[in-house]
């Protein structure tokens, strides 16, 4: 096989990266409806819990698996693993963005219509009603595919370029401007009547609200909203440079996701409650809230147009990082050329992509889990395949992958803290695989 020739050109670059494939989708559109189906401010502090005590040792054993192998997510694991089945849990992670793209290209097409519609001022203006714009949007056919075509052609523009001038470059110009448009549409939220009430429902918890299946819906969150499971991150830490702290730059991620997932909430929820819509509204709760908010700000639809580039922005360097895993895995060999790999791939993702894209028209009959096409590709990946990953990783970063290779990737550019090590290994040995297998059991009605 080929040794990497590409590498981020910098810790910032990796760290921004990384946070743009974990702050998307998953912090911005999906957070703020699944904590408002599952009751709030109690859910909050579970994801918060689960993103620190599993999510943050789920994303160093991810750094420490790519960046010791120095190969993409089949390979890293065949060579750390040689002769073992370890291999099939990067095959498990490749098929996993392959699914998840199939509906997560269906939101980044919603995001870009969006997008479109506002620069033309079709959004805000003229009393329209933000819900039925929503479900005229994704009930038309027509509208939903261009979107999903867009939505991946722009995908396999910056993929193919490769990952300085295309994925990294991007990042660091996308992820600081939307934090800063985060702040300016927090404070605004915070100012309408009736959002303090929006506030106690995203903070103050009620953990009488909270079932298996919300722990279920914490735990895939925290997984999704930080991209592992899926060894999304083997494959973007294997381009990375042994001069980085690997626990640091965790940490790092970590940090940003959650904050990011505290502005959605600060964001979205106050102005739920101020202008009496339901908290459970679910995927299209961000579609109809942001409308709202910026209707009521002067140049509201300037301001709507910037931040839903933003937004689709954000949710391009999330989906990058899945593309960047299907197509690390089949150029390893050197045999197919990076731009043929993407363009390849994305014409197969579209196409598996376009039952989900119709769920809501002309295929709204069938049904996954007693879910639309859409929600049951959702739940099958974020919370049943995203733990199983997590949980299969764990097992083969203690049990199966070399300690001493462990402890040098850990210890790299860190204080050398034992004690630091000592207590994400504890995490990974026993904790992680542990609370995944007691909230599956819990799930399914054994506990």
């Amino acid at each position: 096989m080929k040794e990497k020739t590409e590498q981020w050109s910098s810790k910032l670059g990796f760290i921004l990266s990384s946070a743009g494939a974990a702050i998307g989708l998953g912090a911005i559109w999906k957070f703020p409806y699944v904590t408002g189906m599952s009751g709030g401010g109690a859910f909050f502090l579970i994801f918060v819990a689960f993103t620190v005590l599993i999510g943050l040792p789920m994303l160093i054993s991810e750094f420490i698996i790519g960046r010791g192998a120095g190969k993409e997510a089949i390979s890293a694991y065949k060579k750390l693993a040689p002769d073992s089945l370890a291999v099939w849990i990067g095959r498990l992670g490749v098929v996993g963005c392959f699914l998840l793209l199939s509906f997560y290209s269906v939101v980044g097409g919603w995001v870009l219509v969006y997008s479109v519609m506002s620069v033309f001022g079709k959004v805000i203006g003229g009393g329209a009603d933000y819900p039925v714009l929503f479900e005229t949007v994704i009930g038309t056919p027509w509208i939903t595919i261009v979107g999903l075509l867009a939505f991946t052609l722009a995908n396999i523009f910056v993929v193919s370029s490769g990952i300085q001038a295309g994925i990294e470059k991007a990042n660091k110009y996308m992820m600081p401007l939307l934090f800063i448009f985060f702040v300016i549409l927090v404070i605004r939220a915070l100012t309408f009547d009736g959002a303090w009430e929006g506030v106690k429902f995203f903070l103050a918890p009620d953990f009488s609200s909270i079932t298996g299946e919300s722990l279920l819906y914490a735990l895939g969150q925290s997984f999704f909203s930080l991209a592992v499971g899926f060894s999304c991150m083997v494959t973007y830490s294997s381009y990375l440079k042994k001069d980085v702290s690997l626990p640091s730059s965790a940490g790092t991620v970590v940090g940003l996701n959650i904050f990011v997932s505290l502005l959605a909430g600060l964001a979205i929820f106050p102005v739920v409650f101020a202008f009496g819509y339901e908290p459970a509204e679910g995927p299209g709760l961000l579609f109809i809230v942001l409308p709202s908010i910026f209707s009521q700000i002067p140049l509201g639809e300037v301001f709507l147009a910037l931040f839903l580039l933003l937004f689709l922005f954000a949710t391009l360097t999330s989906s990058f990082s899945l593309y960047e895993i299907v197509v690390a895995a089949a150029t390893e060999s050197g045999k197919r050329s990076r731009k043929w790999v993407t363009w390849m791939a994305g014409v197969v993702i579209f196409i598996a992509a376009i039952p989900s894209a119709l769920s809501s028209s002309s295929l709204s009959s069938f049904t996954i889990f007693n879910k639309s096409i859409f929600d049951g590709t959702d739940y099958l990946v974020s919370n049943l395949l995203l733990p199983f990953g997590s949980f299969l990783i764990a097992l083969f970063i203690v049990h199966k992958m070399d300690e001493k290779l462990v402890k040098e990737e850990f210890y790299l550019n860190t204080n050398g803290s034992p004690s630091l090590y000592m207590t994400w290994r504890l995490l990974m040995k026993w904790i992680v695989p542990f609370t995944i297998a007691i909230v599956f059991l819990n799930m399914l009605g054994f506990i």
